[in-house]
């Protein structure tokens, strides 16, 4: 039988993965779904970079606002609902188009990786919660090196959820080493110069501040989510949290965050640099793209 087709985009945060993709499917008649562990919470949109409908220029975009944020969204949920979501897209006579930088569920998507059937233990979670990130992610580098590798060590969720899988079978799952995957993929990397991603990460920072990043966490706070769920959020949410209980100054909050967003692009270059599927392109390469991705289509 033969496989469903899907375009994946990937790159680091800042990269202009979003931009792309729009294009892409305009060009192909596409679908966009999203492929980011915090763009599925409803009102987390200016902290995550969300997309904003202006941006999306017409086309359908799916795995966004899906929960919401007082709630646990895994990645095995985001398997099932964006499996659904492909299928869909699919079945409406267009191209599934992949986008995002959360590589962990990507890979568990098409099939990259199995995702381990692992129930939560709410007496070792309780025991995990009362430690720091720190602590945390000292734990995992000992019990699973591979996954502390490639993890946010300052999310405490995930540093949990992968504590609880490596206590109940050993370590985190490995990638698969069968060619190809669940579908036919074509996979499409950004890649920029570490001066210039930079740029791009700190004048995206700036925008996003100063469009209203520290309003939407108060909002998110007055509408019932703790500053600790908040926190659990990673990166913006995180500084934003501390920021907000006056942990930390507005000086210290773009500080940390001009430190530690590039050190999540870094992060997550590592992660994709071990996939040799996928095709990198400069900027300068970028007008490749469209035939590269007709050439897939028609073969």
């Amino acid at each position: 039988m033969k496989k469903q087709k899907i375009l994946i985009i990937v790159g680091p945060t800042s990269s202009g993965k979003s931009a792309l993709a729009v294009e892409l499917a305009r060009k192909f008649g596409g679908e966009v779904i999203s492929a980011d562990s915090r763009q599925v919470y409803r009102g987390l949109d200016i902290g995550t970079g969300k997309i904003t409908e202006r941006e999306m220029r017409g086309i359908p975009h799916h795995m966004l606002d899906v929960t919401s944020p007082k709630e646990v969204f895994s990645a095995h949920d985001f398997r099932a609902h964006a499996i659904l979501a492909v299928m869909g897209v699919a079945r409406g006579g267009k191209l599934p188009i992949l986008c995002g930088g959360t590589g962990f569920y990507i890979d568990a998507l098409v099939g990259r990786i199995h995702l381990p059937d692992v129930p939560r233990d709410p007496s070792l979670r309780q025991r995990l919660e009362k430690k720091s990130t720190a602590t945390l992610f000292t734990m995992l580098k000992k019990r699973d090196p591979r996954r502390a590798h490639s993890i946010d060590p300052h999310n405490k969720h995930r540093l949990i959820r992968a504590l609880e899988i490596a206590e109940a079978i050993g370590k985190s799952p490995a990638r698969s080493t069968k060619k190809g995957s669940d579908f036919e993929a074509l996979w499409i990397g950004l890649a920029w110069n570490k001066k210039e991603l930079e740029r791009r990460i700190r004048a995206r920072l700036m925008a996003r501040l100063k469009h209203g990043m520290i309003r939407e966490a108060r909002r998110l706070h007055a509408g019932g989510l703790s500053y600790k769920r908040m926190e659990s959020f990673g990166l913006e949410y995180r500084s934003l949290s501390r920021f907000l209980r006056k942990n930390i100054s507005r000086a210290e909050l773009e500080q940390e965050l001009a430190r530690d967003i590039p050190r999540y692009a870094k992060r997550q270059l590592t992660y994709w640099r071990r996939n040799k599927d996928i095709r990198w392109f400069t900027p300068s390469q970028k007008h490749l793209i469209p035939e590269k991705v007709r050439a897939w289509i028609k073969d």
